[in-house]
C-alpha cells in the first residue's frame, strides 16, 4: 500500500507541473490572441467608419457628440542612444570640466575618464558620459562647442520589442513560481517537497536573469552614453621658432657634434685598449726575453781576417 501511494503521489504531482506548464504557455497564448483581437478591431475600424460615425451620434450623450474619439495609446517607444566625439581643443583639462559639469547639470554622470601626455607637448584625453535621455542633445552640442570638431558618430537603436517580450516573461515567470509554491504548501511527502524544491530554485533562477536583462535593458534605455576624445592643438608659436635657426643654433649644434664625435673616439679606444695591453705585453717579452737569447747571425764584419 506505501509504494502504491507513494507511485499515485508521484503521478499527481507530474500531472501538477505539467498543469502549471501549460497554464503559463496559455496565458502568453492568451496574451497573444488579445493583441490579435486588438490588431483586428484596429484593422477593421477604417472599414466601418461610415457606419461607427453614423451610430456615434445616436449612442454617445448629448455633451460628447461633437468630440472625436480617441484612439488607444501604444506602448511607450524604449531607445538605446549612443554617440561618439572627437574634439580639438586649447586646453584639455578646461574642456573636460566643462564637460564633467555639463552631464551632472543635466542630471547625469562621468562613467569613465582617461587622460595621457603625449611628447611632453600636449595631452589627449576620454571621457564617457551617461546623460538622461531628454538631455541627450542638448548635452551633445555642448560638448561639440568646446573645440574644433573632428568627427562625430551617433546612433540610435529601438529595443521596445524587446523590453516588451522580457517584460510579458516576467510575468509569466513569477505566476509560474507562485504555482510551485502553492504545490509546495500542498506536499506532504518528503519526496516531493524536494522535488518541488529543486524545481522553484530553477524558476527563481530564471526569473533572476530575466530581472536583470531588464534592469540592464532600462539602464541603457534611460541614459544615453556619450564618449568624448579630447585632443590638445600644437604650439604654433614654437614651431614657427624652429623653423629659423640661428648662430646660436648652429654653434650648439657644432658643439654637440663634437662632444659625440669625441664619444665615439673614447668608445672605440676603450674597446681597443684589451688588445693593445696583449700587444705591449707580447712584444716586451720578444724584446727583453726571447731575443737576447737568439743566436745572432753573422754578417761580413764579423768574419774572422785570415
Amino acid at each position: 500500500m506505501r509504494t502504491r501511494r507513494h507511485a499515485v503521489a508521484a503521478v499527481l504531482l507530474s500531472a501538477a507541473l505539467a498543469l502549471a506548464g501549460c497554464g503559463s504557455a496559455d496565458e502568453g497564448a492568451g496574451d497573444t490572441k488579445e493583441a490579435a483581437a486588438e490588431r483586428g478591431v484596429a484593422a477593421d475600424q477604417p472599414a466601418n467608419g461610415s457606419a461607427a460615425s453614423a451610430a456615434a451620434p445616436e449612442q454617445g450623450r448629448p455633451g460628447e457628440r461633437g468630440k472625436p474619439q480617441q484612439k488607444p495609446a501604444g506602448p511607450r517607444q524604449h531607445v538605446i542612444r549612443t554617440a561618439e566625439l572627437s574634439v580639438r581643443v586649447a586646453d584639455a583639462a578646461k574642456a573636460l570640466g566643462t564637460a564633467r559639469t555639463a552631464a551632472t547639470t543635466a542630471g547625469g554622470h562621468v562613467a569613465e575618464e582617461t587622460t595621457e601626455r603625449v611628447d611632453d607637448d600636449h595631452v589627449t584625453s576620454r571621457i564617457v558620459l551617461r546623460v538622461p535621455q531628454a538631455a541627450y542633445d542638448a548635452v551633445l552640442a555642448r560638448l561639440a562647442g568646446t573645440g574644433k570638431l573632428l568627427s562625430r558618430t551617433a546612433e540610435s537603436k529601438d529595443v521596445t520589442d524587446q523590453v516588451v517580450d522580457v517584460e510579458s516573461r516576467i510575468a509569466t515567470q513569477r505566476a509560474s513560481v507562485a504555482r510551485v509554491r502553492a504545490l509546495m504548501d500542498e506536499a506532504t511527502e518528503l519526496g516531493d517537497v524536494v522535488t518541488l524544491e529543486g524545481e522553484l530554485s530553477r524558476r527563481q533562477a530564471d526569473l533572476e536573469s530575466l530581472l536583470a536583462q531588464q534592469a540592464a535593458l532600462k539602464d541603457r534605455t534611460t541614459l544615453a552614453t556619450i564618449t568624448l576624445e579630447l585632443t590638445e592643438t600644437e604650439d604654433e608659436e614654437g614651431r614657427e621658432d624652429d623653423d629659423g635657426p640661428g648662430f646660436l643654433d648652429a654653434l650648439s649644434g657644432g658643439w654637440n657634434a663634437l662632444v659625440t664625435a669625441a664619444t665615439w673616439v673614447g668608445i672605440a679606444l676603450a674597446a681597443v685598449a684589451p688588445w693593445l695591453a696583449v700587444l705591449l705585453v707580447g712584444y716586451a717579452v720578444w724584446r727583453w726575453l726571447l731575443r737576447p737569447r737568439l743566436p745572432r747571425r753573422r754578417t761580413g764584419s764579423d768574419t774572422p781576417a785570415p
